[in-house]
């Protein structure tokens, strides 16, 4: 699912006008009936409902929601906030709608505002401002703000939440942004609404179709988008029904100095469970025995040294290379680590003291082969020279730094994004708060190296890998909780992320029978 901003909502708005011969007023309609679907299938009608309506086409569809809720049954108290005297034309048709209902209770504020009580059971439908917005709320707007949020209602964002512009809020001030409970926006997300350090003014997110042009949004062109399970589940290949061990792969971790064995055992058992046909761990020979004991599956590779990582292996005879969980960032290991990636001679992924390595040593990042993957978390971002302090200035410059090395960057995070070297990226849309573990980067990690080694596209191998890995994770959630999942429950759960991939897969391949006459 594309990511459209705000000017691009805009352009498809005119466009479906255009197509379909309609006025700005009847897709106003369009879209408050899909809200007021939305609270009417969540909310009993003896739920107090306000609404507060600013005096643009975001007021005008709050207005419209007022309406049918209204019509359908609801205690419904709705104010326009209109301090200019000024209304769009459509906020003005939907205000004359309303206040032609019979004992309407409609409130206009142009000047003083005396606002109404609320309270745990009310629900505050917030239609101030839309996409439309690109300015930092203030005065009369910025108060009524702080109002809602300082109250215990529940709070319903209509498009966007109030105050919140739809990409860059680097320079926004975050007490004059509506926090909402919900936001229900509109045909296609906006990139504010999956970004970590505005979520908190989202709530539960939800997309609504209303209908806007198909064909415009084929062709609309953006760097943003998302990926749901519609899509992801076309990239999984067949098993081959007559393949061995050397068909599906042969994948090298390089991981786990002494005393962090635990990472080399999470990628190497979630690789292998990820269809991977042989695994093998370059490991200090201490390492040994607990990996040849607690992942019997894999063959151990020892380091000439018995603690670190000191020397690169050859990798011709492998089919992918992950280098970097828990290896260190001592002085040796370093060197081994450069040595390793610039000889790759296969599709190579870099996590955790690799890119911490990669950190310390800047220059080196000319000598790591192109279609490379990065899997940093934010720290580790930091750490490689990015000091954006939000998180759309994070992306951006992820997006140039794997446009300019020519590699992936996979942002972690709740939203991982796959940043690609095209100046793509890709939201994933499957996890949770309790993959925020210890040891479930190395998993991820063994996860994607698996996919690369059986010859999956690097850009193919990202998505699978971290659609997968908030899948298995989302199933270790249902069946744990939150709080009690640690990594190993993201592997045993991967066989239920893989099977509700194929069931989607087997449902798109079945072809109804056409009818067979029995006539002579």
């Amino acid at each position: 699912m594309k990511i459209a901003t705000a000017q691009q909502m805009g352009e498809l708005d005119a466009y479906t006008l255009r197509e379909e011969q309609i006025s700005s007023i009847d897709l106003i309609e369009r879209a408050a009936a899909a809200i007021a679907r939305e609270i009417i299938s969540r909310w009993d009608i003896a739920v107090p409902i306000v609404v507060f309506a600013g005096p643009g086409n975001n007021g005008g569809d709050a207005l419209a929601v007022a309406r049918l809720l209204i019509q359908s049954g609801y205690d419904v108290a709705t104010y326009l906030i209109n301090p200019s005297g000024k209304l769009s034309a459509d906020c003005a048709i939907n205000k004359k709608r309303l206040s032609d209902l019979a004992e309407v209770k409609f409130t206009e504020i142009n000047t003083q505002f005396e606002p109404p009580v609320l309270t745990e059971q009310t629900i505050v439908v917030d239609g101030l401002f839309g996409t439309g917005l690109h300015n930092v709320l203030s005065g009369g707007f910025a108060a009524l703000v702080k109002f809602i949020n300082a109250s215990p209602a529940q709070v319903v964002s209509i498009d966007m939440p109030s105050g919140l512009m739809a990409e860059d809020n680097s320079a926004n001030v975050r007490a004059h942004i509506i926090r909402a409970n919900y936001t229900f926006t509109f045909q296609l997300p906006k990139l504010s609404l999956l970004l970590a350090d505005t979520q908190c003014f989202v709530g539960e997110l939800k997309v609504l179709d209303i209908g806007l042009s198909a064909s415009a949004i084929e062709a609309m062109e953006t760097k943003y988008e998302m990926v749901n399970e519609d899509f992801i589940h076309t990239l999984l290949k067949s098993r081959d029904n007559f393949g061995h061990k050397g068909t599906f792969g042969h994948a090298l971790l390089v991981s786990g100095k002494f005393g962090m064995a635990g990472a080399a055992i999470l990628g190497a058992k979630s690789c292998l469970r990820c269809g991977a046909g042989k695994v093998t761990i370059h490991t200090p020979h201490l390492n040994n025995d607990i990996l040849q004991i607690a992942v019997p599956e894999a063959v151990v590779s020892h380091d000439k040294h018995p603690e670190k990582i000191t020397q690169a292996i050859p990798s011709d005879s492998f089919d992918a290379l992950a280098i970097g969980p828990g290896i260190g960032t001592d002085g040796e290991t370093a060197l081994a680590f450069i040595e390793q990636v610039r000889h790759a001679k296969v599709p190579l992924l870099i996590d955790a003291d690799g890119l911490n390595i990669l950190a310390a040593h800047k220059g080196w990042l000319q000598q790591v082969p192109k279609q490379s993957i990065f899997t940093p978390h934010p720290l580790e971002m930091r750490r490689m020279g990015i000091r954006s302090e939000t998180s759309f200035s994070t992306l951006d410059e992820a997006l140039e730094m794997a446009a300019r090395y020519q590699i992936y960057i996979i942002l972690k995070g709740h939203h991982t994004a796959v940043c690609t070297p095209e100046g793509k990226a890709y939201f994933n849309t499957t996890g949770n708060d309790g993959m925020a573990t210890a040891g479930s980067g190395d998993v991820l990690t063994g996860i994607i190296l698996s996919f690369l080694a059986q010859q999956y596209a690097p850009l193919h191998a990202c998505l699978l890998g971290v659609f997968l890995h908030g899948r298995a994770g989302d199933y270790a959630a249902m069946s744990q909780s939150q709080e009690t999942m640690i990594a190993s429950d993201i592997i045993d759960n991967l066989y239920k992320a893989f099977n509700s991939l194929k069931s989607i897969r087997a449902d798109r391949r079945i072809i109804k029978p056409e009818t067979i006459s029995l006539k002579q």
